[in-house]
């Protein structure tokens, strides 16, 4: 595996701009430390990248294929694909960089691995890579996805991990940042907290970016070979923003290329709560070892936040997704909760892909594009399949689809 992880930013102290950076106790410095150091020392090990290839390719399935949706292209005039990311082992692009994560521990000499999860599809990808590599492995979960998102839950059981319920505040994925990171503060040597977006305290927003950008890199040459060309629009969901990040990192010296960031607007884009439109509604703060956008409330403390997909709802944004704001590289946009299940509809009648919710945020932005009349091709990352939603859908929305008499 060739070395792509070299990009020129963070700096030598987490900084993307003004945001990322690491605000965190004391005695985490030097186990933070530690981590980048590892990091920065086991990439560039040719046994590392040797090993991380090979379970790539025979184990997580890449390359993941570019589809032409020509289904939805001839309805909506607009050359749209699909970086398919939801055929990837456990279900999401998450696994890419819980490989990497679990790789990095085990090499460490860690014991445990330990992650917070919103949708489950982290914590499944986690658990997948622990059972893989022999390390113990404790999932956090708000008790309100836990409910929603059961199939998840069922699969890191099966795969020999805990999940501990977060049932505090509203019980989603905030707070189960929260419990992640009081349990690993509790015992950092042994344990390994494998975050699962581009957030937190540096080095975890450029390793997370870094270990996603095979995304990018294998989408850039796949359009190439399948049109001769790059993209007009890339388009990807954000919540922490893993998924974007990954495929962006390859386009971001592209000019001619729009790249479009989709954040969930919820139930109500003006309304305190209801949304998790951190770039659009937030404003730079310090959160959870990081600064970047965030949305707080009056005491300028964390607001809490809501989506209809798990994985979006988080009060702030990986800090590199903050900097392309401010430069103008990305466009930031959102799309509401009915938006988001009308895509989620239409991506599965017209082309027989059931995409998880979060994806069908991007989705939902595309067919936007199109409509407005963009006539240069999108390309959408597809980040996850919809088989952990499918049941909250049906319950919550199929009657509007004519899904009904559901056993």
């Amino acid at each position: 595996m060739k070395n792509t992880f070299d990009h020129p930013m963070p700096d030598a102290k987490g900084y993307f701009g003004e945001y990322g950076g690491r605000f965190v106790p004391p005695q985490l410095e030097s186990i933070l430390d530690e981590i980048t150091a590892a990091y920065l020392a086991i990439r560039e090990e040719p046994s590392f990248l040797d090993e991380l290839s090979r379970l790539y390719r025979h184990y997580v399935g890449r390359p993941s294929p570019v589809f032409h949706a020509r289904n939805l292209s001839a309805k909506y005039g607009a050359d749209i694909y699909l970086k398919r990311e939801d055929l990837n082992h456990t279900g999401a692009h998450k696994i890419n960089h819980c490989l990497g994560e679990a790789l990095l521990a085990k090499k460490m000499g860690k014991k445990k691995l330990i992650a917070e999860t919103g949708a489950g599809q982290h914590g499944v990808a986690l658990a997948t890579a622990a059972a893989l590599v022999g390390l113990e492995c404790d999932i956090y979960m708000g008790e309100v996805d836990m409910h929603k998102e059961h199939p998840n839950v069922v699969r890191m059981l099966i795969l020999g991990a805990r999940v501990i319920p977060a049932t505090h505040g509203r019980k989603t994925l905030k707070e189960a940042v929260d419990s992640a990171f009081e349990a690993y503060l509790g015992d950092p040597v042994n344990q390994l907290y494998a975050i699962g977006s581009v957030v937190g305290p540096h080095p975890f927003p450029m390793m997370v970016r870094d270990f996603q950008s095979i995304v990018g890199n294998e989408a850039k040459e796949q359009f190439r070979e399948l049109t001769g060309g790059l993209p007009g629009n890339i388009v990807a969901c954000v919540g922490g923003g893993s998924n974007a990040m990954g495929i962006f990192s390859a386009f971001l010296d592209d000019k001619a290329v729009a790249l479009h960031g989709v954040e969930p607007s919820g139930r109500s884009l003006d309304e305190d709560g209801e949304h998790a439109a951190t770039l659009t509604k937030g404003s730079p703060g310090v959160m959870h070892g990081f600064k970047s956008y965030m949305l707080k409330d009056t005491d300028g403390e964390p607001m809490e936040v809501y989506s209809v997909a798990s994985g979006l709802d988080y009060p702030s944004v990986g800090p590199q997704h903050s900097y392309l704001k401010d430069i103008g590289r990305v466009q930031y946009a959102h799309i509401n909760d009915q938006e988001a299940i009308d895509a989620f509809f239409e991506l599965s009648r017209q082309e027989g892909i059931i995409p998880a919710i979060e994806s069908a945020h991007a989705v939902a932005h595309a067919l936007k594009l199109a409509k407005a009349g963009e006539r240069g091709s999108i390309l959408i990352n597809l980040s996850g399949r919809g088989d952990k939603d499918i049941d909250f859908v049906v319950a919550n929305y199929g009657a509007e689809y004519g899904v009904t008499n559901v056993p």
